[in-house]
């Protein structure tokens, strides 16, 4: 009787999840464990496998930026996350977000329902097991355990830096007459602005600078991911640095008075109904205490109820260019394969990509089938390839971008680039997933 293929996946976030997905689809068991609820880490809440801890944004929408390429490659490759945020989006301009809620419950009800190859065991790892093949996709916020216990296995000391999340807001709470809907440069209306005249704007910044910060535990060095900066951080690098990024109102123009803010705040629907609002933008780790004084100094949030406040963890990944191959297998660790943040990508998206590619990898591996990576012009293949080429001294997280993939040949206005690494990338995409699919049919 033919042995039944399977594999063991550690962690059920958008990681765990999309790896799982692929497996199953290619006939092989998988079992997830994961700790929820049974143990929740200081960012986790909600029960469901997916859950999305920090925004509810996957990013960019068109394919014509690096984020939105990343997304349409993954939906032609059947990713079980991208079938779920798109059942579940709601209005954010050029933006995919999504209702966390029913996203989470989606992918976890896809996963379940998919038959008796999937089965899910809720409970905290804390030993890598024996069997394999095994997948490591516990993300940024893997148990002290496990994380020991991985790093006796590697053989090197973890790096870590600091996400931050932004604050959500009782939208009964806002005074929408001192805001206005609309998106950069009129496309569409799907966030809520809140104009700042330089008066209100320099208070609030005085006062961010001013408030008091959560302190690190004497253990950790904070080592902030530059895509990903506390807003209290941005602030202390001048007066203007906050108009020029998070808060920056270039596009917008404030109905009230015809003209552009000196600075604005962005609020984005949280879910379809609209009771919910995020501060986009506004990671922090200023305590709940000053949280709630400072951004209610904003015109419009003065009696604001804030049902989540920002809050900093740490992100945990390894130094993925010397201990993981291309195929995402550690190179020391036969069968044991790393996914999604834990890997050194940064965002959603990147997550759940290396999860995708996690999943092919190992159903090439029970095959006996040498895994073929995704060609570096496209955005998943040049991910991988970032992540996984020797080489770098001071590795860091990255997010996906089009300076990762090789230059175009021909010279391309700068307008149309993204159209033009769009356009390479989705064929040889489809080039290289019949090529798999081959590999996988022998």
């Amino acid at each position: 009787m033919k042995k039944e293929k399977s594999a063991i996946i550690i962690g059920g976030g958008l990681a765990g999840c999309e790896a799982a997905w692929q497996l199953i689809k290619y006939g092989i068991s998988v079992t997830i464990y994961e700790m929820k609820p049974v143990k929740f880490s200081s960012a986790h809440k909600s029960p469901t496998l997916a859950e999305l801890v920090c925004s509810n944004s996957l990013r960019a929408s068109s394919t014509r930026n690096a984020a939105g390429l990343l997304k349409e490659e993954m939906r032609r490759l059947d990713s079980i996350i991208m079938n779920a945020a798109d059942r579940t989006a709601i209005p954010a301009g050029r933006a995919l977000a999504v209702d966390r809620i029913k996203f989470s419950q989606t992918v976890e009800d896809m996963l379940v329902q998919s038959g008796s190859s999937f089965n899910l065991v809720r409970e905290e790892v804390t030993i890598l097991p024996s069997s394999r093949p095994v997948v490591i996709a516990t993300g940024p916020l893997t148990s002290d355990a496990l994380a020991s216990n991985l790093q006796h296995l590697i053989g090197q000391d973890y790096l870590y830096f600091y996400d931050a999340i932004s604050p959500i807001i009782d939208g009964e709470t806002i005074d929408f007459s001192k805001a206005f809907w609309g998106s950069r440069y009129g496309e569409g209306d799907d966030y809520l602005n809140i104009a700042l005249d330089k008066s209100s704007y320099l208070t609030f910044w005085q006062a961010l600078l001013e408030a008091d910060v959560v302190p690190p535990h004497p253990f950790e060095d904070p080592r902030f991911f530059e895509g990903c900066l506390p807003i209290e951080v941005i602030a202390r690098r001048g007066p203007d640095t906050l108009r020029f990024g998070p808060m920056k109102p270039v596009g917008l123009k404030d109905p009230k008075t015809g003209c552009r803010p000196y600075a604005v705040l962005q609020l984005r629907r949280e879910n379809l109904e609209g009771t919910l609002f995020n501060m986009v933008g506004f990671q922090t780790k200023l305590k709940w205490t000053d949280q709630r004084r400072v951004f209610r100094l904003i015109p419009g949030l003065e009696r604001a109820e804030f049902i989540r406040y920002g809050s900093i963890h740490r992100n945990t990944f390894v130094n993925s260019p010397t201990l993981v191959k291309p195929s995402l297998e550690l190179k020391n660790c036969e069968g044991v394969f790393l996914a999604g943040q834990i890997t050194g990508v940064e965002g959603y998206i990147e997550s759940t990509a290396m999860g995708l590619l996690a999943g092919l990898s190992v159903t090439c591996y029970l095959a006996g089938q040498e895994f073929l990576p995704p060609p570096p012009t496209t955005a998943m293949g040049a991910l991988l390839k970032y992540i996984t080429s020797p080489g770098k001294k001071d590795f860091q997280p990255m997010n996906v971008n089009f300076g990762l993939l090789p230059p175009l040949k021909e010279k391309i206005p700068a307008r149309d680039k993204g159209l033009y690494y769009a356009t390479r990338s989705l064929q040889d995409l489809e080039i290289w997933k019949k090529e798999l699919l081959n590999r996988l049919k022998d």
